[in-house]
């Protein structure tokens, strides 16, 4: 009896120990899978995502643990984390979408505002009385005196036939002679209150005053004081910014939306609160060799002189298939090699990924197809970094096993 007790226990003993052990290694197994399932990320680059502790390929910072809450497929976010990361929200409805084109253009100098001042006489510049260019010029002001022995001849000439006209005023031979000696003095750009003073005075000077024939700017200087110029040299070039040109790049498959006489809308650079209204005058209809595109030309005010030329614009060229559709602006859209997303706020402070499907796109808005309920309230402005967030947090792509 006693030797049947003894096997008992002792077999109970071994009972007790082989279930200790099986415990054991379960809660071996079960730490030993746990470790195995922790996933790792850079701090700086959340795109790493590794199985095991190491260092980022990109900068070579140590991989960090994810959190342990991977489960949930939303983030939380308080008040002051919103403020940092700059979330805007919106709500989604139908708004009239309309699939513009975009053209890249330019403000340019309106030739037909640009005068160009030559010398009508070869002779000496002997003063200058504007030396510099940007200097605003009034029509008639003094623009340089130039020496000419030439012009000292035609006004003696002039002088000499009017006498003869006073002596003889009868004489249609010197009548004519005095009329061909003017004619000479006009052509060479002296002026009636000129040859007046002239005659009145009774003294030729060689040095002669020549004035602005229009108002604007000094936009070049091409001589110095002393230098000689020949007859017809340049002096200078005078531009009047009232008006500038817009030229805008063409692609030929935009081509057959733009005819001349269009109108269309200019966005200056930097005055975007104020949209020109353009006609279209000329459509280049050669191709530039170099950039296989047409360019159009259209005129816009250029009030109190705002804008310069070389500014950067934009001409919008409208479509006529405008509708009603859901549309966000382009930075709300989220894309990567899973497809497009955008960021769902459920409730206050609560963000959840939404995969969506895009439609017709422009340079501001992207149609949404897909994927939204109108009156749904969508982060505008922040998404990538709750993408960013999201990734750290949790170890995955917020769009891993999604469909639509």
């Amino acid at each position: 009896m006693k030797k049947k007790r003894v096997l008992l226990i002792t077999f109970l003993t071994i009972i007790a120990f082989l279930f200790l052990f099986a415990a054991c290694a379960k809660k071996e197994e079960t730490k030993v899978t746990r470790e195995k399932a922790q996933t790792y990320t850079c701090p700086m680059h959340p795109q790493i995502v590794k199985n095991g502790p190491g260092t980022c390929p990109i900068c070579g910072m140590d991989l960090v643990p994810f959190e342990k809450n991977n489960a949930q497929d939303f983030l939380i976010l308080g008040a002051s984390q919103q403020a940092l990361a700059n979330l805007r929200t919106m709500k989604v409805g139908e708004n009239e979408f309309s699939n513009s084109s975009r053209l890249n253009g330019r403000l340019v100098t309106d030739p037909e505002q640009t005068v160009y001042v030559s010398s009508r006489v070869a002779g000496r510049i002997e003063v200058l009385y504007v030396k510099e260019t940007g200097v605003p010029i009034r029509k008639g002001q003094p623009l340089y005196k130039i020496y000419s022995e030439q012009l000292s001849s035609l006004q003696q000439e002039y002088l000499v036939a009017a006498a003869q006209v006073s002596s003889f005023p009868e004489d249609k031979r010197f009548n004519q002679m005095k009329t061909a000696a003017k004619q000479k003095l006009l052509l060479y750009g002296q002026s009636e209150a000129q040859l007046s003073d002239l005659v009145k005075k009774q003294k030729v000077s060689p040095y002669v005053t020549y004035f602005a024939p229009n108002s604007g700017i000094i936009a070049e200087l091409s001589v110095t004081e002393g230098q000689y110029v020949g007859e017809g040299g340049s002096i200078m070039k005078l531009e009047d910014y009232d008006r500038l040109w817009v030229e805008a790049d063409v692609y030929p498959s935009d081509a057959h939306k733009i005819k001349t006489g269009q109108k269309v809308q200019v966005i200056v650079s930097g005055y975007e609160d104020q949209p020109q209204v353009m006609r279209v005058d000329f459509i280049n209809p050669a191709l530039q060799t170099s950039k296989q595109i047409m360019q159009l030309r259209g005129t816009i005010p250029n009030p109190s002189n705002q804008w310069q030329a070389g500014l950067q614009a934009v001409v919008l060229l409208p479509s006529s298939g405008q509708k009603n559709v859901l549309a966000l602006p382009v930075d709300a859209v989220i894309r990567d090699g899973n497809g497009a997303h955008v960021w769902i706020e459920a409730e206050k402070g609560k963000y959840q990924p939404r995969m969506v499907t895009l439609g017709v796109e422009t340079f501001d808005e992207v149609e949404i197809t897909d994927g939204l309920k109108n009156g749904e309230t969508v982060v505008v402005s922040g998404a990538y970094l709750l993408y960013s967030e999201f990734i750290l947090k949790k170890g995955k792509n917020p769009m891993e096993g999604m469909k639509m």
